[in-house]
């Protein structure tokens, strides 16, 4: 089974900005937490990470090529506005999880909404990098009722 994590603009500056909203860990830990869980669950993962809308859209599309089972995306704030990594997303026709750390639903009205989140399978938000956990666990479950 193979896992495709995606982040989006800013999501590297974990730990740098806004610790009260994102927390302290940094983009490390999250890493090694995904890197980890992934092994404690034997499912196979690749992180990636791009400020770039375009290098986003590519690595979606390359994840069909490589036949990607699943894909975890926090698209950051290309969330809110970036039809293209929305169509993108659309696309593929495997499971997708959109996750935020942050619970977009309580912050400025604007994150309230996502383009997104309509052509994922879920979306989880607000709890920490805990979320990109749950998420594993979600498409996992999902891949494997499907054999």
């Amino acid at each position: 089974m193979k896992i495709l994590v995606i982040n989006g603009p800013n999501i590297n500056f974990l730990g740098i900005r806004e610790k009260h909203i994102y927390g302290s860990d940094n983009y490390d830990t999250l890493l090694n937490t995904i890197y980890d869980y992934a092994k404690y669950r034997n499912v196979s993962v690749e992180c990636y990470q791009s400020n770039c809308e375009g290098e986003i859209i590519d690595k979606i599309q390359d994840a069909y090529i490589k036949g990607v089972n699943g894909i975890i995306i926090n698209p950051g704030a290309y969330t809110h506005y970036s039809i293209a990594i929305r169509d993108a997303l659309a696309s593929v026709d495997v499971p997708k999880i959109e996750v935020h750390i942050s619970n977009v639903h309580a912050r400025e009205e604007f994150r309230h909404v996502s383009l997104t989140a309509p052509v994922c399978t879920a979306q989880i938000s607000g709890l920490g990098i805990y979320g990109y956990k749950c998420a594993l666990d979600a498409l996992i479950n999902i891949l494997r009722s499907k054999l």
